[in-house]
């Protein structure tokens, strides 16, 4: 079950705005030095999901305490070509991009003949191919070695162990022809059995540009859509502390660049927010879109889901409407839901249990 402790990594080459990128995500001090191999320690740096329902609801319930939910961001250290086999400072990298829940591909589109350049020309693509080999090659290592391991359980007959090594085999094929994990087709048992390696191919990734926007040109129809995202990290800093009003004034989107990042990432996840409000604290909590009540009580305290009764469930927008919980209850609008209920993202949710 997903806690405060959803961790995306963010993994580029040398210069091109990672470490910027993270010190307008978290507002710390990180270095920032102009050279590769400045990150050595993986920076985890805890960020807040922007979300104006708690404030609506901590107003409305005079809530002594906000509690956003949370994503850990990790700032790994430049890749470099060879990495995989511990070319610059690879393979402890790499072992840091194994914690987290996916991934974002930081890429160079801005032409700042200032700043290094470890390539040879600005092409984001051709930066996305060395980030890709890399990974696959760490994976195919770890897949190589699991599937060396197998073989005694195969020759004794194991059920367990051929079903394993069936998807494992699936894998290393794939890897073979440099095919990234996560973009193939695969059953369910196979997910599972993947899952348990915490392949770095089989991690969601987005795809961030980081340049001006109106200055991006390339061709990128080889990318999904959705998982694209451009943005002048160094715009973001400097304007990392304006307020939405001063944003809208200065003519800038009103979403921040890293308020809509931590929105794709919660998105690419299939990630989702109920809420709970009071006097003591209004909070949101995160969940799997698909989370039955039980699993979702889970959240708050584990023994609310072997004791879950009951669920008493309004929609956020309703309940301000209503004024107050005495009307929504006289209205009909707050219902009660059993364990079957699928919970959605902004409802409000009041779990009994026994």
């Amino acid at each position: 079950m997903p806690s405060s402790k959803l961790a995306i990594g963010i993994v580029g080459l040398p210069n091109v705005g990672k470490s910027t990128l993270f010190k307008t995500l978290t507002k710390k001090q990180v270095l920032i030095a102009n050279y590769p191999f400045a990150t050595i320690d993986p920076n985890v740096g805890v960020v807040l999901v922007p979300d104006e329902r708690i404030n609506k609801l901590a107003e409305f319930s005079k809530s002594a305490k906000k509690i956003y939910a949370t994503v850990d961001f990790v700032d790994i250290a430049g890749l470099v070509k060879g990495a995989s086999e511990g070319e610059g400072l690879g393979n402890k990298f790499l072992a840091n991009i194994r914690e987290t829940d996916a991934i974002v591909y930081v890429l160079r589109a801005f032409k700042n003949a200032d700043i290094i350049n470890t390539q040879t020309e600005i092409n984001p693509l051709a930066d996305k191919e060395i980030l890709d080999v890399e990974l696959i090659l760490k994976d195919l290592e770890t897949v190589n070695k699991r599937v060396d391991g197998l073989a005694g359980d195969i020759r004794a007959g194991k059920k367990e162990a051929i079903k394993e090594n069936e998807a494992l085999k699936k894998a290393q094929n794939f890897l073979q022809q440099q095919k990234i994990l996560v973009d193939q087709i695969w059953t369910e048992d196979e997910a599972i059995i993947l899952k348990n390696f915490q392949l770095l191919t089989f991690k969601p990734r987005l795809y961030l540009l980081n340049g001006n926007p109106e200055e991006i040109s390339y061709d990128l129809s080889t990318l999904t859509k959705d998982k694209i995202l451009m943005m002048d990290i160094n715009l973001e800093l400097e304007a990392e502390n304006l307020s939405r009003q001063e944003r809208i004034e200065l003519q800038l989107p009103e979403l921040s660049g890293t308020d809509l990042l931590i929105k794709k990432s919660y998105e690419l996840l299939g990630l989702q927010t109920f809420l709970t409000t009071g006097e003591d604290e209004t909070r949101a909590w995160t969940i799997h879109k698909g989370d039955k009540a039980p699993q979702a009580a889970g959240v708050i305290h584990s023994d609310f889901e072997q004791k879950f009764v009951k669920a008493e469930v309004i929609f956020w927008e309703d309940l301000l409407k209503a004024g107050s919980y005495a009307k929504a209850r006289e209205t009909g609008l707050i219902r009660t839901e059993g364990k079957e209920y699928v919970v959605k993202d902004g409802d409000v949710v009041e779990f009994k249990h026994g």
